[in-house]
């Protein structure tokens, strides 16, 4: 019971904190101690020959490092269970960003109809890594619900999905391969070989993450063609991830996703996931929130469930 609780309390309390709170922009996150730890790595190391070998220890180091020092900082907190189950439902709330993704879809969305075309394209570009200055309305809102989409899997599934399998350490390890995803996986001149074990890394730790978050998408909505979708495009995506929580969305919303878009100067083509062309209206943001919520809980749900069928039964 004992250790049901010191799994269980944190994954509840983080959830509900992150469902109150989001990440306010001048609050301290571990994320940005990574991200100021890879660039540091990547400023010292991406140079010279063995481009690629240097990137790929530097993927490895921080990823043990982080995993140890969560470990070794609960080895400790769990002689006193009250700070234990405080300081890791701290970590939980900092692991997710469900609030916070489903905030930032709904100002796009906000500003792009109270404010017009120009005002929408510069809020969009905060979350979004494709140029955004020649967007259409339609294309817009079709970025948002895309990056609403594969974030689902990025920043909520994948997390409590790590969380489930070890913990804190578990979680925030994943954070971190996730933010060095982010920031070193460009197929680009600087971070091409650099980059590029952190990005295959990033692959393989959303490969069951994402299918499961497109799987929860569509039993919480009991959508057939979201289902049909997952099947039919969610291997015809660039990215050997994304494409099944883009797919599913897009049957859910009878919409379709994809196409051509400019990333950092470059034309990248990307095929179309979803069968109907139609306009996406102001209000699928809306059902797009629903759905993130749904999928967020039904994952905490499913945890629990395994939680205590393991520590109980």
């Amino acid at each position: 019971m004992a250790n049901a609780l010191l799994l269980t309390f944190p994954l509840v309390a983080g959830y509900l904190l992150d469902l109150w709170l989001g990440d306010p922009d001048n609050w301290p996150h571990p994320v940005r101690v990574f991200g100021n730890a890879i660039a540091q790595g990547e400023k010292w190391l991406n140079r010279g020959r063995f481009r690629f070998l240097k990137g790929a220890a530097l993927s490895v180091v921080l990823v043990v490092l982080v995993f140890a020092f969560f470990y070794g900082s609960n080895a400790v907190l769990v002689q006193v269970p009250v700070l234990y189950l405080a300081v890791n439902s701290v970590w939980v709330y900092y692991g997710l960003a469900n609030h916070s993704l489903i905030a930032e879809g709904k100002k796009v969305f906000s500003v792009l109809e109270n404010e017009g075309l120009e005002a929408g394209r510069k809020q969009l570009s905060r979350i979004v890594g494709r140029d955004t200055s020649k967007l259409n309305a339609q294309q817009i809102r079709i970025a948002v619900l895309e990056t609403m989409s594969e974030n689902l899997s990025d920043g909520v599934v994948a997390p409590l999905f790590y969380y489930a399998i070890a913990g804190v350490p578990g979680m925030m390890a994943y954070k971190m391969v996730n933010t060095m995803d982010s920031m070193l996986g460009y197929r680009s001149e600087r971070y091409e070989w650099f980059g590029k074990f952190a990005a295959r890394l990033d692959d393989v730790a959303n490969f069951i993450p994402a299918r499961l978050t497109a799987l929860l998408m569509v039993l919480v909505t009991g959508s057939s063609r979201g289902l049909r979708f997952i099947f039919k495009f969610g291997s015809k995506h660039k990215s050997p991830n994304a494409g099944y929580p883009e797919s599913a969305l897009a049957g859910i919303l009878d919409s379709r996703f994809g196409g051509p878009n400019v990333y950092h100067g470059k034309v990248v083509e990307k095929p179309f996931i979803g069968e109907s062309n139609q306009i996406i209206e102001p209000r699928a943001i809306e059902r797009t929130s629903s759905v993130n919520h749904r999928t967020c809980l039904a994952m905490v749900l499913l945890i629990l469930v395994t939680y205590l069928c393991i520590y109980l039964v």
